[in-house]
């Protein structure tokens, strides 16, 4: 989580400084060519100096929400975040590991997924052995828990992802 909280604040820090020195400086040429309704400079840089305003704006809102995390508050023994699972799918005949991870941090192909995301959502709550159905644009997945190791376990190394 100090990774996410880290790389937030680097994106503020670079988004602001755009903000506050880059696109004032750039607006400021753009008026100096003159005729506003007609300067594609200009209208640029101010359609440019709304989005990072809005950036800005959801950015140092996800900075709030993780704030109010507290992983002393996370289950020990159902999956939530930070949990690794191994499930086992039986229309592909494989047992499959996930981590459930921020947004953020999420790779799929690499099992990293995101507690919002749809398998993510549907295992959120359930303990070894519960049998998940999800439901995905492609049809439903069934998936068995059968292995399950919260963020105050120690993961196996052949499992770490």
């Amino acid at each position: 989580m100090q990774d996410i909280l880290k790389s937030l604040t680097e994106q503020i820090r670079v988004l602001e400084y755009e903000l506050t020195t880059e696109l004032p400086a750039e607006i400021k040429k753009a008026v100096a060519l003159g005729d506003l309704s007609e300067n594609a400079e200009y209208h640029m840089a101010k359609q440019r100096q709304e989005f990072v305003n809005a950036r800005l704006g959801q950015l140092k809102k996800r900075m709030g929400e993780l704030a109010l995390v507290n992983l002393d508050n996370l289950p020990t023994d159902k999956v939530g975040f930070g949990s690794t699972v191994v499930v086992y799918e039986e229309a592909k005949d494989q047992e499959i590991t996930y981590k459930l991870v921020m947004s953020e941090e999420a790779d799929v192909a690499k099992g990293l997924i995101s507690t919002t995301s749809p398998i993510g959502r549907a295992l959120l709550g359930k303990e070894v052995g519960d049998e998940v159905t999800i439901v995905i644009p492609t049809g439903k997945r069934i998936m068995e828990i059968k292995k399950l190791y919260t963020i105050h376990e120690t993961v196996p190394e052949d499992l770490a992802l």
